[in-house]
């Protein structure tokens, strides 16, 4: 449902605001700022207003009451927006996974906040409608799991792109499920039936290259004993995916550039062309801008295969999809082993959700695994991911006694850590509370601990 006029209520102790941003955003939003929390529970219960914006600055404290009213709203009806400056992300990012749309910085870029409002009111009326009755259609994004705005984003460029038969180039880090998005595209575009090929560019040879992706006929260079198919035939009809695009030489680069601009190819050794009857989806984990200004990709076919991006996020941007992932994994991996473990308690999973996965969601496939064959019961368990529990000696961290070696900025950030791990102890464990006890966010005590070799041993 799309409004003529949209309504924001800001909840902020900033007076200054709804002069600035009123003019600004224009007439297509009526900005209403407030800062009694009891007048705004009466708006919201009266649905007058369309999306609730929580203004969290280093202005305010983050007091307890604050925080549970926060709380409090993301349980209402209505859309809830997080802004918030660098001193309170960390709070900002807790209460996205509680519910709230999405967090952007203060000062707010006016496009963003347009953007924003209006995906946070479309979404939380999407929850409204009721479900029609009839069978579910099928998810043709199934097999990618997670419910974060990150991943939401995703999702809508999967639905955007799939029916299109146009170019797509996938980004992200390694292990971020690449391939899982180009296999959704597959499905979008109404081809789950014709076939899916999966190429990584960068694991084979370069004088095999051309060869395997074009096909090439008998007796075309030394060692062939017949006419082959290449990639690009074998996924007529269906899709072919070109993982870690920027491994390509130059000279297939040019070649590549050929086919996708003029849909026809031949293969080694012969002059007939044949029509390209595939759509072609790229991959890459590295940056093919930085590579075009380097000069070891082609501009123009940077031009070609960039149609549309979509960007996988690392599994550090979406904890809040760990636990999903968790059980969704435990499933997978204990049917394959023939197990019992059902479930992962919650010390474990807060151990996961703390982790910095620098091998992301690979890495996590990885963990999950040894952690199902460690178990002893159907629970996973903290004693079953060694290299998660911290293996500090924490009475010596968190002694009286400074230490008498070393330099200044040694001895500086031996006692920031001191002070972060008694923090950490005085709240039970709960990291959040700690950054806030010690007036820091909750980032800068995770690299703390990250930083100093002795804190953690990750496996």
């Amino acid at each position: 449902m799309k409004l003529s006029v949209l309504r924001l209520l800001f909840y902020s102790r900033d007076i200054a605001l709804r002069p600035v941003l009123a003019p600004a955003l224009g007439s297509e939003f009526l900005v209403a700022v407030e800062s009694d929390e009891d007048r705004i529970r009466a708006v919201v219960h009266r649905r007058e207003c369309d999306v609730l914006i929580l203004d969290l600055s280093a202005t305010d404290e983050p007091t307890p009451d604050r925080l549970a009213f926060c709380t409090e709203m993301l349980g209402t009806s209505v859309a809830v927006l997080v802004m918030t400056d660098d001193d309170w992300r960390a709070v900002g990012n807790d209460l996205i996974q509680e519910g709230a749309f999405a967090c952007f910085r203060k000062p707010p870029a006016l496009r963003e906040v347009r953007v924003l409002a209006c995906r946070a009111y479309e979404f939380a009326q999407s929850k409204r409608r009721p479900v029609p009755a009839g069978p579910i259609p099928v998810n043709p994004c199934g097999n990618l799991v997670g419910t974060c705005a990150p991943m939401r984003r995703v999702y809508e460029l999967i639905r955007r792109v799939g029916p299109l038969n146009t170019p797509v180039l996938i980004t992200g880090e390694s292990g971020t499920g690449k391939e899982l998005v180009a296999r959704a595209i597959h499905n979008y575009n109404a081809r789950p039936n014709r076939p899916f090929v999966a190429v990584s560019c960068g694991a084979i040879p370069e004088n095999l290259i051309e060869a395997e992706l074009f096909g090439h006929e008998k007796g075309a260079f030394t060692g062939t004993v017949g006419a082959r198919e290449g990639y690009f035939e074998q996924a007529k009809g269906g899709t072919l995916f070109l993982d870690e695009i920027g491994e390509l030489n130059h000279p297939t680069q040019v070649k590549l550039l050929r086919v996708l601009a003029q849909r026809e190819f031949n293969r080694l050794g012969s002059g007939r062309l044949i029509p390209l009857e595939a759509r072609v989806v790229f991959a890459t984990h590295r940056d093919l801008a930085q590579m075009v200004e380097a000069g070891s990709f082609r501009r123009d076919l940077y031009y070609r295969v960039n149609v549309m991006s979509i960007e996988c996020p690392p599994l550090r941007d979406r904890a809040g999809d760990i636990p999903m992932l968790t059980l969704h994994m435990i499933r997978q991996f204990a049917d394959q082993y023939g197990s019992i473990v059902r479930h992962i308690d919650a010390e474990a999973i807060e151990l996961l959700a703390e982790h910095a996965w620098p091998g992301n969601v690979r890495e996590l496939e990885n963990v999950i695994q040894r952690a199902i064959i460690l178990a002893e019961g159907d629970t996973i368990t903290a004693e079953c991911l060694p290299g998660f529990v911290p293996q500090i000696d924490r009475e010596s961290m968190l002694g009286s006694a400074a230490p008498q070696t070393g330099n200044f900025e040694s001895l500086l950030q031996e006692y920031k850590v001191r002070l972060a791990m008694r923090a950490i102890q005085d709240c039970n464990g709960n990291k959040t509370l700690a950054a806030r006890s010690l007036s820091i966010s909750r980032a800068y005590l995770h690299r703390l601990i990250r930083e100093t070799p002795e804190a953690y041993d990750v496996a």
